[in-house]
């Protein structure tokens, strides 16, 4: 079986703390109000800046032997450049000073799970870091767009709100079709395990952000 058909089937379990996490459950019910978005809004922010500082780092400590892996974590870098800044022109557009978030702090749960990545990328092994690819980007193609949908019929929103969901809904579509290439590639067994490892945690830190934001 390929790498990265390994790696959907076993992390199955850990995949439904995320998607079993009451909010989301609730969305899909049209359950949804403003202050739920935009304090997802808002913990976005605070994990997606941190998208290219951890591309970075984990480009720059990746082995010779993995300079592929390397070419590619430059091509991600290349397409994830200014995210953070959807995410609070998003806010602004749902009333929300954007500055404020800006220089706001995060909630424990994304306090941890960036902590996590920088952690696995600097003391363990920065190929780890893939983990939280998986993770991230299956999760996009699998809510952003449909819970996009719902939120604004739900909330009455302008489009100008939705930049974030809904541009990685259909731009992680095509970074699976890459990232399953790249998975494929991985041929060592400990590297393989390391990766499903931290896709577990990462889906169960995930999870947790989820599980952390307000109730209705």
């Amino acid at each position: 079986m390929p790498f990265y058909d390994q790696l959907q089937q076993d992390t199955v379990e850990a995949r439904r703390h995320l998607r079993e996490a009451p909010i989301i459950l609730a969305c899909q019910q049209g359950e949804i109000s403003l202050n739920q978005y935009t304090a997802f809004l808002t913990e976005a922010y605070h994990h997606v800046k941190h998208t290219l500082p951890l591309l970075m780092a984990c480009g720059s400590r990746l082995p010779e032997r993995l300079e592929w892996l390397r070419e590619a974590v430059a091509e991600y870098i290349e397409e994830e450049t200014g995210h953070q800044e959807w995410i609070l022109n998003d806010l602004a557009a749902c009333g929300i000073d954007k500055e404020s978030v800006r220089h706001g702090q995060p909630s424990m749960a994304t306090e941890l799970m960036v902590a996590y990545a920088y952690d696995l990328i600097h003391r363990v092994n920065p190929v780890g870091f893939f983990g939280m690819v998986q993770v991230l980007e299956g999760t996009s193609v699998d809510l952003a767009t449909p819970l996009a949908e719902i939120i604004q019929q739900r909330l009455e929103l302008p489009d100008a709100a939705f930049s974030y969901l809904r541009s990685h809904g259909s731009l992680d579509q095509d970074h699976i079709q890459f990232f399953r290439s790249l998975m494929g590639r991985i041929e060592s067994p400990e590297e393989q395990a390391l990766i499903t490892h931290s896709a577990r945690v990462f889906y169960r830190l995930y999870g947790d952000i989820f599980r952390s934001l307000p109730t209705a």
